[in-house]
């Protein structure tokens, strides 16, 4: 576990293409989610991003609170009804004690302190509340061009990624989560993508903006013309993402 407090940002360089070339989740998770909870009047989205998640949310809840530590990422976060973001770190966020009826957190727990985050979703969760968090690994598009995008992943930006990236390349099954686990079910995401969306997703990784910050060059352009060759003439492809969901029930009045 991580014992500092300080934020290690690596993604607000990013912040504006995070936002064009990030995959949406499934309306059919969000339903989930909500059928587990008692009340849907409160949600909150930690390291909301862009705030694709916290605005899905207000199609269950009353309200929604999209934090995040990364300033540029709220301020490109999308607007919305009833959705309200706030700079925060995921264990200092600004929500009442016993006031959140859900608490999401989608492909970013990995750079948590995950013991002071647990301890403030108790804090701020309802008796019976619900906390999710999720994450997915590598896109899966065709043997072409995910054996391109593998080599580029471990061996040309390989060593730029953050130690916390294991935690993802293991589903989250290192993370030991101190609640009731409830069993969620299967999820795919699923896109079409020109090839323009396949390099400028390439380009949100961490690593990528590692790579770039410590060599003044962009890594994905040693891997482009292989990559345009795998994708072919297609104008889009089917892009799938295997979700792996962690959900548990949270009851801080038996804590």
């Amino acid at each position: 576990m991580t014992t500092t407090t300080e934020f290690k940002d690596h993604f607000s360089a990013q912040a504006e293409d995070y936002s064009l070339y990030r995959p949406e989740y499934p309306a059919d998770l969000y339903a989930w989610l909500a059928s587990l909870c008692d009340n849907h009047r409160l949600a909150w989205d930690c390291a909301t991003g862009n705030g694709q998640v916290a605005v899905a949310l207000t199609n269950h809840f009353g309200y929604v609170i999209g934090t995040d530590a990364s300033a540029a990422q709220i301020y490109h976060a999308t607007t919305y009804p009833r959705v309200e973001y706030e700079v925060a770190l995921a264990h200092q966020s600004p929500l009442k004690d016993h006031s959140v009826d859900l608490i999401t957190v989608a492909q970013a727990l990995h750079w948590f302190e995950f013991d002071l985050f647990f301890k403030e979703a108790l804090r701020v969760a309802k008796p019976n509340a619900v906390l999710a968090a999720w994450c997915y690994e590598l896109q899966q598009i065709d043997a072409a061009v995910d054996a391109v995008v593998q080599q580029y992943y471990n061996n040309i930006i390989g060593e730029y990624w953050p130690a916390e990236r294991r935690h993802i390349e293991q589903a989250y099954d290192s993370i030991v989560f101190p609640f009731e686990a409830i069993k969620a079910p299967k999820c795919i995401m699923q896109k079409q993508w020109t090839f323009k969306h396949l390099v400028g997703y390439l380009g949100t990784w961490s690593a990528t903006q590692k790579y770039i910050q410590d060599h003044g060059a962009d890594p994905r352009e040693i891997i482009l013309a292989e990559l345009q060759e795998a994708w072919g003439d297609d104008e889009t492809k089917t892009v799938k993402w295997p979700v792996t969901i962690k959900t548990f029930r949270l009851n801080p009045s038996s804590n």
